[in-house]
């Protein structure tokens, strides 16, 4: 046989004119050549290869079947896909009781390099290039050779190797396989297995201990060489460099066997789906030894986890697309099927993660991992994994329901967070405030507590982050905290009345009171961002803080009802026009209502205060209805310029307050000007601006004034009576309807003979002068 690296040097040294480039590229053909044609090549079978003598007497290349108890010489069997020279690669050692196959390739080797070396030193006398440019050569060419041994894939079709005629015992076999020579061992298995077919096929053996034996033994072998190759390929990615050679062996067996599965002697199932799931063993094996530390002693527990095990899939995924992929022929598809492992393996492993979790914190974490990050450039969408990635799902392979599951879990938890905050919130309030009797806070003029600022701060947080993982988790979020926001008034209000019960009629109990109203009417102000995206939720938040406010508002004008009672009962009497306490004491606390509607929060302040100004209103002039006191001797004077004087205060006051009920006002002055008259005459001439401003202004009430002012029957009173009825007759019941009503509600008590309800022509018939 023609050694062509010797022909290749002696053509180098015809061509003394070629440039130092060309001598480069001869030498790395040389190269190459004597490498492929080395026995110990990754490229070349291992084993002997003698030459043979036929029977003309010519060499003959043969490749020799491995040392067997009985050897024999055995025809080549050729896969039906090609019939081309496989490309081999470098295998474990071998059984060391196999002593003479070990000598023969311990032989080969030796004198395989022995040749190397003296045609390297031959090589050297020759070459007149300088040593350190064949040391540059060498080590350039190795790098080029690693480069393109790298990238190089895997043929689909293969030549299978001799099967010899006699196999290696069974122990033999058994060796081979658990030393990892696992193409020796698959022939000889496929040998055995042949010995078995033919005998089935006979019929020989139908009913011999014998064939149930080889029949025994053959299973036993075949479930060793399957658990061996599941072992290699499950731990094939965490020791790359040692099983390279071993995975080219297994992807062809794992392909033979397939092929074969149809005839006897084989295992059932198939061996690629063995392989598949050796692939998600593996994968699991990665995932389960990432480091997870205890909940107890890393508050970031899953945090770190899940940043180990991304770390972990990226590199993992690396090194198949760069190592693995290569060792198998293109049909495994290796890299697509260790994506989808990982997407199989991390769904089991994210429930395991959701069991543990319980933390807000770490529930966010899982779902923001499982919804961006995992299919984002961190990991699956590494740039590193590109191309390879662009055909593949980046999405995680989750039980049906489980997003859900998770999300329901995790808007729980908010809730169960935020009801821990309002209970701290109303703990606060009675540590802080009420136990202390500490004066509330103001924030702009305003009576304020600040934890509307808390909740509000604490609700939008939660409902932005979760925006950040989807839309559809930010409104679940906003309506469980608006669900638990709804509760609060409730327990708010039952453990102030029960710690604030001993001040309530302490004017500091009304400031906590305005206090509450104004933090409840922000809390909700705040929270009508949410109404379009939550409306349900919303309206059932505002409608307990409504009538938590209401309560709140009755109670305050409950107090001020009953403070200035006593007062407004004493108003119009005999000691009223000659003493001023009880005005004092009645505009002393109204004044303090004032104030205390100066920081009461819109709208609540002017609503409140109209109230109040339509209840002084009312009780000051229904005194006049309930003829307590009638004036005599020209008293009616001194009482109309007091009425004025304190009704020009009363005005004032609560104009201050900015209380809507203007049309209140000029009914004082209107009963003044009755009042005042000095000629009975005169009365009836002021009556048209009463009617006008307070259409129900009746006769009954007409005669309660008349009585006040001391005139009580007679003539002129039937004509002023007979004067308010004639302007009523002029009013229309629209107008009526259109005002508020004022003189209708109040009780009128005056004690009237007989006379002053008779018709004014009856009085004329009794008393023509």
């Amino acid at each position: 046989m023609t050694d062509r690296g010797s022909q290749v040097v002696e053509d180098d040294k015809s061509h003394n004119g070629t440039e130092i480039g060309g001598m480069f590229g001869t030498f790395r053909k040389s190269f190459l050549q004597v490498i492929e044609k080395s026995p110990i090549s990754p490229k070349n079978f291992v084993g002997k290869i003698p030459f043979k003598t036929d029977a003309n007497g010519s060499d003959s290349v043969h490749p020799e079947a491995p040392p067997s108890p009985s050897p024999s010489t055995g025809s080549a069997v050729s896969s039906p896909l090609r019939g081309q020279q496989e490309k081999h690669l470098t295998r474990s050692r071998t059984d060391p009781n196999m002593a003479a196959f070990t000598d023969t390739m311990r032989k080969t080797g030796a004198s395989i390099r022995r040749s190397l070396t003296s045609g390297k030193s031959k090589n050297k006398e020759k070459s007149s290039r300088p040593e350190s440019v064949t040391a540059e050569c060498e080590m350039t060419e190795t790098v080029v050779l690693e480069e393109e041994e790298a990238g190089e894939e895997l043929e689909e079709t293969y030549t299978l190797p001799e099967i010899p005629h006699t196999p290696l015992s069974v122990m033999q076999i058994n060796k081979l396989i658990e030393m990892e020579v696992l193409e020796e061992a698959h022939v000889n298995l496929l040998a055995l297995r042949l010995e078995f077919q033919q005998e089935w096929n006979s019929g020989s053996g139908d009913s011999t201990m014998e064939f149930a034996k080889k029949e025994k033994d053959l299973n036993l072998l075949y479930g060793e060489l399957r658990n061996k190759i599941n072992t290699i390929v499950r731990d094939s990615n965490s020791m790359p460099s040692r099983n390279k050679g071993l995975l080219v062996h297994v992807a062809r067996i794992i392909q033979e066997e397939d092929r074969r599965s149809q005839e006897v002697g084989g295992l059932p199932g198939s061996w690629m789906e063995a392989w598949k799931e050796a692939v998600g063993e593996g994968v699991k094996a990665k995932v389960n030894n990432v480091h997870l530390d205890q909940r107890d002693r890393n508050a970031s527990w899953l945090s770190v986890h899940l940043g180990l095990l991304g770390n972990t899939i990226v590199q993992d995924l690396e090194n198949v697309k760069r190592e693995l992929s290569w060792s198998y022929p293109p049909s495994f598809n290796v890299f697509s099927t260790y994506v989808s492992n990982y997407n199989k393996v991390i769904g089991r492993h994210v429930k395991t993660l959701e069991q543990q979790a319980t933390e807000l914190k770490d529930l966010y974490a899982l779902l923001d991992w499982i919804i961006h990050r995992y299919k984002s450039e961190k990991i699956m969408g590494s740039i590193s994994l590109q191309p390879n990635m662009k055909n593949e799902s980046p999405e995680i392979t989750l039980e049906e329901n489980f997003l859900q599951q998770l999300r329901e879990k995790y808007c729980s938890r908010v809730k169960v967070d935020l009801r821990a905050c309002l209970e701290r919130v109303i703990r606060s309030e009675n540590d802080e405030v009420w136990a202390t009797r500490m004066s509330p806070a103001r924030d702009e003029n305003y009576l304020d507590s600040q934890f509307h600022m808390d909740l509000w701060t604490n609700v939008k947080g939660r409902v932005r982050n979760s925006q950040t993982i989807d839309a559809d988790l930010g409104k679940q979020v906003a309506a469980s905290c608006l669900s638990e926001l709804k509760e609060f008034p409730k327990r708010f209000e039952y453990e102030f009345r029960s710690h604030g019960s001993a001040m309530k009629h302490e004017p500091l109990w009304t400031e906590y009171q305005i206090t509450y109203i104004n933090s409840f009417t922000a809390l909700q102000e705040h929270m009508e961002e949410y109404q379009s995206m939550c409306p349900q939720q919303m309206e059932g938040l505002k409608t307990e803080v409504k009538w938590l406010i209401t309560r709140l508002l009755q109670d305050m004008e409950d107090q001020f009802k009953e403070d200035v009672k006593p007062f407004l009962r004493r108003m119009m009497t005999r000691k009223w026009l000659t003493n001023d306490d009880d005005f004092k004491k009645l505009e002393s606390r109204t004044a303090q209502l004032g104030d205390h509607c100066s920081v009461l929060r819109p709208p609540h302040a002017q609503a409140f205060a109209s109230r109040q100004h339509f209840h002084v209103v009312k009780e000051y002039i229904g005194q006049l209805m309930k003829g307590n006191y009638s004036c005599k001797n020209r008293k009616h004077e001194a009482a109309a310029r007091k009425i004025q004087q304190q009704w020009v205060q009363l005005v004032n006051l609560f104009e201050d307050m900015n209380s809507s009920h203007e049309w209140l006002h000029p009914v004082g002055y209107d009963l003044s000007n009755i009042i005042k008259q000095k000629n009975k005459s005169d009365i009836k001439n002021h009556l048209q601006p009463l009617v006008e401003h307070y259409p129900d202004f009746s006769r009954k009430n007409l005669v309660a004034v008349l009585y006040f002012r001391g005139l009580m029957r007679g003539r002129e009173h039937q004509r002023i009576l007979q004067k308010l009825s004639e302007l009523r007759r002029n009013v229309n019941p629209a107008d009526i309807a259109m005002h508020q009503v004022l003189f209708s509600d109040m009780v009128v008590s005056v004690n009237t003979d007989c006379l002053s309800n008779l018709p004014f022509s009856c009085l004329s018939f009794l008393f023509p002068s």
